[in-house]
């Protein structure tokens, strides 16, 4: 057991000031035309294996003819929750491409 040690706290702002908004890297235009291409179910596809497991795709953002694997699921349905939530996941990351949204405002 230690004894006599003395911790320094760090100061709560020093967590705030490296972690701001402006301090984050941004993505650039290839980043967000990715993000916007994902979020788009037109650009999805489901394959069944030989496994008879079924594979979520999506369409190769350079090359309309190639497909990009994501994930694979045991059923069709669960499939396609995983392509609904990857989508939705995307279309959060487009919407705060901005910076934080104000949710609530105090008077």
């Amino acid at each position: 057991m230690l004894t006599n040690v003395k911790l320094k706290p760090k100061p709560m702002t020093l967590f705030y000031q490296t972690n701001t908004w402006s301090s984050q890297s941004q993505p650039d235009e290839n980043q967000i035309e990715l993000w916007n291409h994902i979020a788009d179910k037109a650009n999805w596809r489901i394959v069944q294996l030989q496994n008879g497991y079924y594979q979520t795709e999506y369409q190769d953002i350079r090359n309309e003819k190639k497909w990009k694997d994501v994930t694979r699921r045991e059923t069709m349905e669960a499939a396609e929750t995983s392509i609904d939530k990857t989508i939705e996941h995307y279309e959060k990351k487009v919407e705060f491409i901005n910076g934080p949204k104000v949710v609530k405002t105090f008077k």
